[in-house]
């Protein structure tokens, strides 16, 4: 059976550290970038759909949007 695992972004890419986060109020994606107000605070939990980006296209791509922040 194919499938894969979810391994911490510092393992596989470094360079990948946009912060793709599902909000606690209604679940929005959003995605944080380095600068942003908030991004250190932000952490990912992988259990609740939370992943890391390597290109705000590819954040976009997948149906997130930018911190409005």
């Amino acid at each position: 059976m194919g499938g894969y695992s979810l391994i911490p972004r510092e393992i596989y890419d470094p360079s990948c550290n946009i912060k793709g986060n599902v909000s606690y109020n209604g679940g929005q994606r959003i995605y944080h970038v380095p600068g942003q107000h908030y991004y250190e605070d932000t952490r990912i939990t992988y259990t609740r759909g939370e992943r890391w980006f390597c290109s705000e296209a590819d954040a976009q791509a997948a149906g997130w949007r930018r911190a409005g922040y």
